[in-house]
């Protein structure tokens, strides 16, 4: 324990004496830091020419458990990752004009679950832990509870006004975030029909992934993973045939991916279920594109094997291509949804680096569409108790130690921790020394102060980014079913489209954006 701390003492010692800055040297004037603020408050200013123009194309980007917390990790580890020291870089959702919080409870939850909160930004309206898809007056796992309790998403306003519409995930495509686009169910878990109880059958409840293909036979993009919820049960996988886990779950002795086939088979319809397959493709040719590339969720970016899985880029940019060919536009969901996971297994690198691919994602989207006629949201549906502190200096690896030791037992402690988790570990009735171990490994799991087999959700409110036509609606702090209202309001979907026409017929938001700019002027005057 002396050593250790001895070593630690020496390494701060060591930083100290070498002569070089922990930061960039012209930081040290005070010259750097006003030119930086005068050019922040001169693209500030210019933001008050508000975007009025129609949104042809919307992009919800969703980061499952991207708290604050994690966004600001991301941020230091995508510099890192470039050999910066982190703090200084931007994410590509920090460079959108708007940010505002969201208001992630359920309406019977202080801290929410990913099943109530997709209801929410994606149908508009609140609902219960654990219901997809429907209104908080359905109760879980109670199948006659369902209908007429429906509630339908953006995904569908979108499809009806004659938009294109996309998912792509990196978990089950029938998961809780995807899954409240199209279904309706009182339980986010009835994946197929046999993770369902017979009275919920026999009372004609449908699974989710049934639903996906029926309740909105068209989706024109669906990629992610989920396969083995496609395919009669022992049917074994393409990709692990002889791994029995990995084979087809449905009891109904449906093969949903072979009526998806046979279906749009004169449609210009492709199913992939590799990277090559993917990649292959022309999305010229392309009209409708089932992905399935993984028998259950998609592996970590980390441990993503490059040759066979594509990336949540890639998808994003394979949909992207799709989509556009619409002239009415289109409307796409992306989930980067393993950064949930990896909060739960308390694997705080894992989360990370998918937080960072998510975010390459949204500068990929950024490069193939306009802000001029595309608005793009980057949120999350909630946080975790997750969190980095410590005192560490300027450039501190992320997952690096504190400098300095507990008061207590006296050993050191790395930066990011857990409020609870599956990394609360003892060692003869005292805390885990982490100097011997590797926390830099991809797995570790960080050091949480109450035991758990899976940690939790946070419930504090979470960003909104945004970016394009009428993105400034999004402001201040707001409940989560608020976000879909936006998005409709901008593409002239769903329920209040007045506003979208003028006298000639020509589509317009001059009304609303009329009125901003009066309360901008009267605001100044009494400034």
């Amino acid at each position: 324990m002396k050593a250790t701390a001895l070593l630690l003492v020496c390494s701060r010692l060591l930083l100290s004496c070498t002569g070089k800055p922990q930061f960039p040297e012209q930081e040290k004037d005070p010259k750097f830091w006003n030119a930086f603020a005068q050019r922040t408050l001169k693209n500030a200013l210019m933001l008050q020419t508000l975007n009025q123009n129609k949104a042809s194309n919307l992009i919800l980007f969703l980061g499952d458990g991207m708290g604050v917390p994690t966004v600001t990790a991301a941020r230091i580890l995508k510099g890192q990752l470039n050999g910066q020291s982190g703090e200084e870089t931007l994410l590509e959702m920090d460079k959108f004009p708007f940010v505002s919080l969201s208001k992630t409870y359920n309406t019977n939850a202080q801290v929410p679950d990913s099943a109530g909160t997709a209801t929410a930004y994606l149908c508009g309206v609140k609902a219960n832990e654990g219901t997809v898809g429907v209104s908080a007056s359905a109760v879980r796992s109670q199948c006659n509870t369902t209908q007429g309790n429906e509630v339908t998403s953006i995904l569908k306003w979108a499809k009806d006004a004659g938009k294109s519409v996309g998912i792509v995930t990196t978990t089950r495509v029938n998961h809780a975030t995807p899954s409240a686009a199209y279904a309706h169910s009182v339980d986010r878990d009835w994946y197929s029909d046999n993770e369902m109880p017979a009275e919920a059958l026999e009372a004609g409840c449908k699974d989710i992934a049934r639903q996906l293909f029926e309740n909105i036979p068209n989706i024109d993009v669906i990629m992610g993973g989920g396969r083995k919820y496609m395919f009669p049960k022992n049917t074994s996988d393409v990709e692990y045939p002889d791994i029995s886990k990995h084979s087809g779950t449905r009891k109904d002795g449906r093969n949903l991916v072979q009526e998806w086939i046979d279906r749009m088979k004169d449609k210009k319809g492709h199913y992939v279920w590799n990277k090559r397959n993917l990649l292959s493709l022309n999305p010229n040719n392309v009209n409708y594109l089932l992905g399935l590339f993984e028998p259950g969720d998609l592996e970590y970016e980390l441990d993503r094997n490059a040759e066979t899985d594509p990336s949540l880029t890639e998808m994003v940019d394979v949909a992207i291509k799709i989509l556009r060919k619409n002239p009415n536009g289109f409307y796409l969901l992306v989930e980067g949804g393993r950064i949930d996971h990896g909060h739960h297994d308390g694997k705080a690198k894992q989360a990370l680096h998918d937080a960072v691919e998510m975010d390459r994602a949204v500068g990929r989207a950024d490069l193939l569409t306009s802000r001029h006629d595309t608005l793009t949201i980057v949120t999350a549906d909630h946080s975790h108790v997750f969190t980095f502190g410590g005192y560490t200096i300027r450039g501190n690896t992320i997952f690096g130690l504190a400098p300095m030791l507990s008061d207590v037992d006296h050993k050191p402690f790395t930066s990011i921790l857990y409020g609870n988790g599956p990394g609360y570990k003892m060692a003869n009735g005292v805390r885990e020394n982490v100097s011997t171990i590797d926390y830099q490994e991809n797995n570790y799991q960080a050091q949480a102060a109450v035991p758990l087999t899976s940690e939790t959700h946070g419930g504090e409110d979470v960003a909104v980014f945004a970016k394009g036509p009428l993105a400034h609606l999004l402001h201040g702090v707001h409940e989560q079913n608020y976000i879909p209202h936006v998005m409709a309001y901008a593409g002239c979907i769903g329920k209040n489209k007045e506003h979208c026409l003028s006298n000639s017929g020509t589509p317009t938001l001059q009304p609303i954006i009329s009125s901003i700019a009066l309360l901008l002027t009267v605001s100044r005057v009494l400034c």
